[in-house]
């Protein structure tokens, strides 16, 4: 190429690609990448796959996600930067114009409200890529061990590269763009912007996510196979093959689990009616028809509060897993109590009783997870899910009612609503929240469950169908 600024700025784009197929390249790697394709030149596309490969793909298992990322990012369409997306929603050259402006006072920090965030962000592709290493994220990204901690670290992430930051210099760029060319038409642009942004967000978190899925599979492979019943939910989020057996295998697990509580709950009844304390006075009243002889035992039959189950399960990404397992349960177990409500969260609160009355078991939850019944795309706010609940659901418990969350209690350093939590437990029988995190991993970062523990009946880590079991006997313990 003629310019080498725009070599540069190819290779830099096509290393970016690669990471987001999985594939980690430190700074150390993309300088020998570029002094191998300096070496090699371009004129063979098979050289030059063969002499960046050598350079950044460190497993064996690798080198297939490499080549497909490389092939797929020289065979597809020219690569568009932001201006001719721009030029594409017709925004005219004098518009891209004022906007590059409005960039470079942000980035030199010209503007009060500056800090040079939202260029990249809506830039994306290789000025995403140095954006995230100007800030630091990849040694965050290194601390990503498992799915469980993906919501953690990917707000650490989008934190690092000023996402927040950027809401606050969109808003100013609205501002300015309204001011030089009219509100209706500043407010389009800005709206094109926001949509950017969201894109790089996205790209973001499917980049952290797709690490977690990498190191978990890779620690479980590297241990001695474990029973089913030890197998964490976290590990199952992965589509492959061996992940599926494995999650019919705890499918089955749990199954056979609520089987085993239904049968034990039959068997209580029927022993119930057989067995219990003598009831003298209705046995005298009995033995009044004999001249007194007591020929017949009656025993007193010991009552039972119709009890009440309210379940409630964070359903974005970091718990969607171990929420699938225990919605089940609380499918097929309702007759463990008289009455179910359960419900799904993310942002917004929605109940899926009627959901799981009208479809069997594999439709409802696939419904639920769609986005069917509340918008999964966005981040867990237990504030505003505690605030909908406390509208919409606290005047009809009682103390008949058992509530269950289920959830990570990661609040993205939003409202814990910790408050309504305590008045959710003094008008219930009890409340019961199931965590699929560690308690090591209480107290960092953004969770709230020592706080929201504080205010429970009981809180367990559910972390596979063993803890599963422990919970729901808990659970009809305290009906």
């Amino acid at each position: 190429m003629s310019d080498p600024r725009a070599a540069l700025r190819l290779f830099d784009e096509l290393l970016w690609v690669v990471r987001r197929a999985g594939i980690p390249i430190a700074t150390a790697q993309v300088i020998d990448a570029m002094r191998a394709v300096a070496c090699v030149g371009v004129e063979s596309p098979s050289l030059l796959e063969d002499a960046l490969a050598a350079v950044v793909v460190k497993r064996r298992e690798d080198r297939e996600r490499f080549e497909r990322a490389f092939r797929e990012f020289f065979s597809g369409e020219p690569r568009q930067t932001l201006w001719d997306r721009l030029r594409s929603k017709d925004v005219s050259d004098s518009e891209i114009a004022l906007l590059a402006e409005l960039f470079e006072r942000l980035a030199v920090g010209t503007s009060s409200q500056g800090s040079g965030a939202l260029g990249p962000l809506v830039h994306r592709g290789a000025e995403l890529d140095r954006l995230l290493q100007l800030a630091g994220c990849n040694k965050i990204i290194e601390n990503v061990q498992n799915s469980l901690q993906v919501g953690f670290f990917t707000h650490r992430v989008l934190e690092q590269a000023g996402v927040w930051k950027s809401h606050e210099e969109l808003r100013l760029v609205r501002t300015l763009l309204s001011d030089a060319l009219g509100a209706e038409r500043g407010a389009s642009i800005a709206a094109f912007l926001a949509a950017e942004v969201q894109r790089s967000v996205d790209e973001i978190r499917t980049f952290v996510k797709s690490t977690a899925q990498r190191r978990g599979l890779h620690d479980r492979s590297a241990t001695a196979p474990i029973s089913t019943l030890d197998v964490p939910f976290a590990s199952l989020e992965d589509e492959g093959d061996q992940n599926a057996a494995e999650r019919k295998q705890v499918q089955a697990a749990v199954r056979a689990l609520v089987q085993k509580l239904q049968g034990s709950a039959r068997v209580r009844k029927r022993r119930a009616k057989a067995s219990g304390r003598l009831d003298v006075r209705a046995m005298q009243r009995r033995a009044m028809r004999t001249g007194g002889v007591a020929f017949e035992r009656i025993h007193r039959i010991r009552r039972r509060d119709k009890s009440q189950l309210v379940m409630v399960c964070d359903v974005s990404d970091s718990v969607r897993t171990v929420a699938r397992f225990l919605l089940e349960l609380a499918y097929t177990a309702q007759e463990l109590f008289e009455r179910t409500r359960t419900f799904v969260f993310v942002s917004e609160l929605g109940e899926t009783t009627e959901l799981f009355d009208e479809h069997p078991i594999e439709r409802a939850i696939a419904l639920a997870y769609s986005g069917a019944v509340v918008p999964v795309t966005s981040n867990s706010n237990y504030g505003r899910m505690f605030r909908l609940f406390q509208e919409r659901v606290l005047d009809s418990l009682d103390r008949r009612t058992t509530v269950v969350f289920v959830g990570d209690g990661r609040t993205n350093y939003q409202d814990d609503g910790a408050d309504i939590l305590d008045a959710i437990k003094t008008r219930s029988r009890a409340v019961v929240w199931l965590c699929p995190e560690p308690r090591s991993a209480w107290a960092t970062g953004d969770s709230a469950m020592r706080r929201y523990a504080a205010n429970c009946t009981r809180t367990l880590e559910v972390r596979c169908v063993r803890d599963l079991e422990v919970a729901v006997r808990t659970l009809v313990a305290l009906r």
